[in-house]
């Protein structure tokens, strides 16, 4: 009888559904939007500052914003493990990815709570 071993992380089911997830929270927020910026007569400074003062408006900015650096991750890490063989160079630049989503993420909390 042949045992068929199973090697690697297992991403595969998780990561597919994870995708398909936050790019549905994408599309919903980008709905959301669009529907937003389209009730408005026309939007100016004021406008802009008073739709993100809503505590709502921003939760939901930073949901959105959350499953886009999680959906990028996704992304870049499949294609470095797809095509950067070298295992130094795949880790030093899937620790870059992180550092960078990481700070971007700690950049956009700082931005839409500060206005």
């Amino acid at each position: 009888m042949v045992k068929k071993v199973v090697v690697g992380a297992h991403y595969g089911l998780r990561d597919w559904l994870a995708q398909r997830v936050t790019a549905g929270v994408m599309a919903l927020y980008v709905l959301l939007f669009v529907a937003l910026l389209l009730a408005q007569p026309a939007p100016d400074h004021a406008t802009w500052k008073a739709l993100f003062a809503n505590q709502w408006m921003r939760l939901a900015t930073m949901l959105f914003l959350l499953s886009l650096y999680y959906h990028a991750w996704i992304g870049v890490r499949d294609i470095l493990m797809d095509y950067v063989h070298a295992t130094g160079v795949r880790l030093a630049a899937q620790v870059l990815v992180i550092l960078a989503l990481v700070l971007f993420t700690v950049w956009s909390a700082q931005i839409l709570w500060s206005l």
